[in-house]
């Protein structure tokens, strides 16, 4: 099936009237790490040597990714049209590097590193559904729903590959699990808040803390129980879990309950 292309959003539907600030700097930050995707595609090629099926199906996620990010960074444009995508990303992309020369997983293992990929694509699945069902403006409903199909697609792609790896190295489930934590613990990492603060404090001093909360407190307003639950589940099934099962509901209402403990202390900080 065709992949959809820039030329089949239709951007003359644009209604500025209905662009929420607050989505808009969401929205320009996804665009700086979206199209950050080809170095993570170097790093993937280069921790998975002798798998060409892998390094394939990397190349093309990574030429998605990076799509991704223009039709983002478009939309942020005509938005706010003093935001300027092509520079904001070239701050983005000297200030803030992943390990590309690494020869083997920063996460330990080859399964540890598809059950970590897993976890991105759970994470932006729900994101952009999440931005999906926030926003009122036409074009960015279109554009989001065309990614959260890409990045749900995606998450069966790495799930896809992760069975093959887990037959070979047999990592048990705490092993699982503590990749994934570790991996949803990431999001306070600089990656989300140096875009964040590229692509919305330009000539601001950089303040992790600053845009990391800015940036949370604004995604967490756009998810609502179903995009969390969705993702619960998602996250489970990559680390052998049945979401269905005793300690998948439990797992579900625990994580329902801090996100929503946290998202009320972002937005009243």
């Amino acid at each position: 099936m065709r992949h959809w292309t820039l030329e089949d959003i239709p951007w003359d539907a644009f209604d500025g009237t209905r662009v929420d600030p607050e989505i808009l700097a969401v929205v320009k930050t996804a665009s700086m790490v979206e199209h950050n995707s080809a170095d993570y595609a170097t790093y993937l090629n280069n921790i998975f040597p002798d798998d060409p099926e892998f390094q394939a199906a990397a190349k093309a996620w990574a030429v998605e990714e990076i799509q991704h990010g223009v039709a983002l960074g478009r939309w942020a444009e005509m938005a706010d049209p003093s935001f300027d995508f092509q520079s904001s990303f070239r701050r983005f992309a000297e200030g803030y590097r992943i390990p590309v020369e690494a020869e083997s997983s920063v996460r330990g293992s080859h399964s540890g590193e598809l059950i970590a990929r897993c976890m991105v694509e759970t994470g932006t699945s729900s994101l952009y559904s999440a931005l999906r069902d926030a926003t009122d403006e036409p074009v960015l409903k279109f554009v989001c729903h065309k990614i959260a199909g890409d990045e749900f697609r995606h998450y069966k792609l790495f799930y896809t590959h992760l069975q093959r790896y887990l037959a070979r190295e047999k990592p048990g489930l705490p092993r699982r699990v503590l990749v994934a934590f570790r991996r949803f613990r990431e999001v306070d990492d600089d990656e989300l808040s140096y875009a964040y603060h590229c692509a919305n404090l330009d000539g601001q001093t950089y303040d992790r803390k600053r845009a990391a909360d800015a940036y949370l407190g604004r995604v967490a307003a756009c998810y609502r129980r179903d995009h969390v639950q969705r993702a619960v589940g998602m996250a489970m099934k990559a680390v052998g879990v049945s979401p269905k099962g005793r300690l998948g509901r439990l797992a579900m209402w625990v994580v329902w309950r801090r996100f929503r403990r946290q998202t009320l202390q972002l937005q009243a900080s």
